[in-house]
């Protein structure tokens, strides 16, 4: 693999992750753009004890553009995007218009101070966002991308995971994809995201002190306790091979969800040898394309790698991905309504075993 750095014109970091040694990186960022916005600002709710990011710049992002104006898609004459070079591989850059930023010569201070009417708070969003190009095929999808070129994505998410974990005041660095008009998707080309966040997120806290209260009353990892008695189990196995299991949850919150765990455990991606991160494409691409088989549509989802913040709980996490669709029927989605939006109390329609029997059923071509 040969990684290239290059800067955009407003000085954002563009990084190529290619298969050969000889790809010429050279091509310059021709356009006009706006000076890059200041950080969000993060405001501490003292009911829930969580920080939300305020962050009024992105109203302005790009909505899903017509083909010819992706901004994702390689440059070409009369149509420059975010990738000047006429072709790639894997690409990442900083996001335009981010949920938190560094900008160059900006100075974390993590400590809260006052806000006008603010109980608890307020601090600047200073972590980072990225974008992960993962084929210069506009109209291709994950599902559709090679081992290999699933190998280079997991090339690019391991080094940014290991470069983004050590900018001073990241305490989680998260990878994810979001797929599908229904999701709310604002670029149909396919890619996926990286946020570094200046805190540990809350569904992260919550399962590392299920973690730790499980490790207090067995001596057990809870992670590894959960998919040794999901593969003894069995019937909630999607697919398996040596290195990984693919698995819908006992308490699915998602009409269709799944978990894909190696059978290893490693705090993060960069843990992972050589073997368990070529046997991953196969396995998860399969995964996909019997979501997208369930209903003969392309099925709407969210995948989100869940790894060891920075600093804390790293010998009580195990590196792992979440998969899930709001879509429950073909012609039916799942909207967070009262129960689930309101009190975050779910209530799934479609049982985990019949999803794990209709997803092993799926057609895969």
């Amino acid at each position: 693999m040969k990684r290239t750095l290059t800067h955009l014109v407003d000085g954002r970091e563009l990084f190529y992750f290619d298969r050969y040694d000889d790809a010429d990186r050279g091509a310059v960022d021709e356009r006009e753009l706006p000076p890059r916005p200041a950080p969000s600002e993060l405001r501490y709710d003292p009911l829930t004890e969580e920080w939300i990011a305020i962050a009024g710049h992105r109203q302005s992002r790009t909505f899903l553009p017509p083909a010819d104006r992706c901004p994702l898609c390689p440059s070409a004459p009369g149509r420059l995007s975010e990738i000047p070079a006429s072709s790639y591989d894997v690409v990442v850059f900083e996001n335009r218009f981010p949920s938190f930023s560094t900008p160059p010569g900006t100075h974390d201070d993590p400590g809260g101070h006052a806000g006008a009417g603010v109980i608890g708070g307020t601090r600047p969003g200073l972590g980072r966002c990225e974008v992960v190009c993962f084929t210069s095929d506009h109209d291709s999808s994950f599902s559709s991308l090679s081992p290999a070129q699933v190998e280079l994505v997991m090339e690019a998410w391991i080094d940014r995971t290991a470069e983004l974990s050590a900018i001073p005041g990241v305490e989680q660095v998260f990878c994810f994809e979001n797929r599908g008009a229904e999701i709310g998707i604002t670029l149909a080309h396919p890619h996926g995201q990286i946020y570094a966040y200046p805190y540990v997120t809350p569904r992260t806290k919550l399962t590392l002190r299920a973690a730790e209260r499980h490790r207090e009353r067995t001596g057990g990892n809870l992670f590894a306790d959960v998919l040794a008695a999901e593969r003894e189990a069995g019937v909630r196995v999607v697919a398996a091979n040596e290195h990984w299991t693919a698995f819908v949850p006992a308490a699915a919150r998602w009409p269709f969800e799944v978990h894909v765990y190696p059978h290893r455990r490693v705090a993060d991606l960069s843990g992972l040898d050589r073997a368990e991160r070529a046997a991953f494409g196969p396995l998860y691409t399969g995964v996909l394309r019997r979501l997208d088989g369930l209903f003969g549509v392309p099925m709407p989802y969210v995948a989100a790698w869940h790894q060891a913040p920075v600093n804390v709980g790293r010998d009580l996490s195990y590196a792992h991905l979440e998969l899930f669709s709001i879509r429950r029927a073909p012609d039916k989605l799942k909207y967070l309504a009262g129960s689930e939006s309101a009190m975050g109390a779910f209530v799934n329609d479609v049982p985990p075993e019949e999803a794990a029997r209709l997803l092993r059923a799926a057609i895969t071509d």
